[in-house]
């Protein structure tokens, strides 16, 4: 895959499944049995036909150049992108060189990937031509500030009924079920403050939780309320904590901060599902600028986002920051080289400075749920009903949210660990560690936990 030949693994190749049941199925097509004429070529293609239940083949052809991960065209009826067709000639294409040889792409393989070079000339040329900034800067002014009153009437209002929920005393919100929250988030959505209206449908599903839920209840209305007075008093905000009141309202912000160039690698990837949107989150982190980003991309309700970058993997790219103080997210611009396998790995840090760095983060962003870190030298290890990563050289340990103990990853990185230390990568915030992807001590793959 790469300019060195080098090819994925095929951990990297299952990272883009869309879900369990593809993985296995792409995992037993990753034989050379159902696959003829399967080949590659020169500018990266990968192509073959697989035998399916009717009388003519599947053609599958995979763009494994693009660097915005790999680009996928199948004759089968499936609607899941990569379809297991795709994953299993990968899964081919990584283990065995003699099954998928290089060659001339076939006809209907090489139209589809030259009408992929095309359109993407064609998008470069109308991005390069486009004329910056608004055609009507006057109009997009008075827009935003029409917005930016319905968002403070919203925000009025959400205050006023966070004031009532207290008057009235907690309890009132487990006998009121989840329909008055649906309406007040409803209310929000009216006033296009998007950011009010999630953590409102998620203050609905607190009550009765549980032991301690009125604390928990508590401490997120002080949030969602820190919120709207932060809204309500912006111009009285540092620039960069203005910012970020904006983002988590819900207003929309381009990356506007400088391109940053570096081979960025891929430290993990997952995606977050609602009834609308697929959210997939991806994590890079420079290997000179030594800075972790997050790259967001969105794909409607029961469709996979366009960009798709395996763990492990490293591009050489620019990427622009987002406003907002200590804020993680970019976006991707210039891309010099398609994405390939490297030997980086972040440096580590230990349990205890992973937990003041998630403090230092609050200070810029209260709402904030966690902080990309890297732990090294940690070992899991039960502790009573539940888990936690155990420092190996110091006396502390981070405890796991209930969301990694439950997932198949845990187990994965225990057999990883078979006691000894390793080096992980998660997420650290104030339910816990959920960690993504881990090392060995040694040398050793990226093994994508999530």
């Amino acid at each position: 895959m790469t300019q060195q030949g080098v090819r994925w693994t095929a951990d990297q190749v299952l990272a883009l499944a869309p879900d369990a049941a593809s993985r296995k199925a792409g995992c037993k097509l990753g034989a050379a049995g159902p696959w003829s004429e399967a080949g590659s070529s020169d500018e990266r293609t990968v192509w073959g036909l697989c035998k399916g239940s009717g009388s003519k083949p599947y053609q599958t052809v995979v763009d494994i150049a693009d660097a915005a991960g790999p680009a996928y065209k199948c004759s089968c009826p499936s609607r899941k992108f990569p379809c297991k067709h795709a994953l299993g000639l990968l899964l081919l294409w990584a283990a065995d060189d003699a099954a998928v040889p290089p060659g001339q792409a076939p006809e209907w393989a090489e139209e589809w990937a030259a009408g992929r070079r095309r359109r993407a000339e064609k998008k470069a040329g109308e991005i390069s031509g486009a004329p910056s900034g608004s055609a009507d800067p006057e109009a997009a002014r008075r827009r935003a500030e029409r917005r930016a009153e319905r968002v403070t009437s919203g925000a009025v209002e959400l205050e006023q009924r966070l004031a009532d929920l207290l008057r009235g005393g907690l309890a009132t919100a487990e006998q009121s079920g989840y329909g008055l929250w649906e309406e007040t988030a409803a209310r929000m959505v009216d006033a296009q403050a998007q950011g009010l209206a999630g953590r409102v449908r998620e203050l609905g599903a607190i009550p009765s939780t549980g032991a301690g839920w009125p604390v928990r209840l508590l401490e997120e209305c002080a949030l969602l309320h820190l919120l709207g007075q932060g809204w309500l008093r912006r111009e009285r905000l540092p620039d960069g904590l203005a910012a970020t009141v904006r983002s988590r309202m819900g207003l929309p912000a381009s990356a506007d901060g400088p391109p940053l160039r570096d081979r960025w690698l891929v430290l993990a990837q997952y995606d977050a599902t609602d009834p609308r949107l697929t959210t997939r989150r991806i994590w890079l982190h420079g290997a000179d600028s030594h800075r972790t980003v997050l790259l967001l991309s969105y794909g409607a309700a029961g469709r996979a986002p366009e960009l798709a970058l395996p763990v492990g993997l490293a591009l050489e790219a620019e990427v622009s920051a987002y406003p907002g103080s200590g804020q993680p997210r970019v976006a991707l611009g210039e891309q010099f080289a398609p994405p390939a396998p490297a030997a980086i790995r972040p440096p580590g840090m230990t349990t205890s400075r992973a937990a003041a760095r998630y403090g230092d983060a609050l200070r810029d962003d209260p709402w904030l749920e966690s902080v990309p870190v890297t732990l090294d030298r940690v070992v899991p290890a039960p502790d009573g009903g539940s888990w936690q990563l155990a420092d190996a050289d110091e006396d502390a340990a981070l405890p796991l949210t209930p969301a990694a103990r439950s997932r198949p990853g845990l187990w994965r990185l225990v057999a990883l660990s078979g006691g000894a230390p390793v080096r992980v990568f998660g997420e650290y915030g104030h339910q816990g560690f959920t960690p993504l992807t881990a090392w060995p001590e040694g040398p050793g793959d990226a093994v994508a936990l999530c």
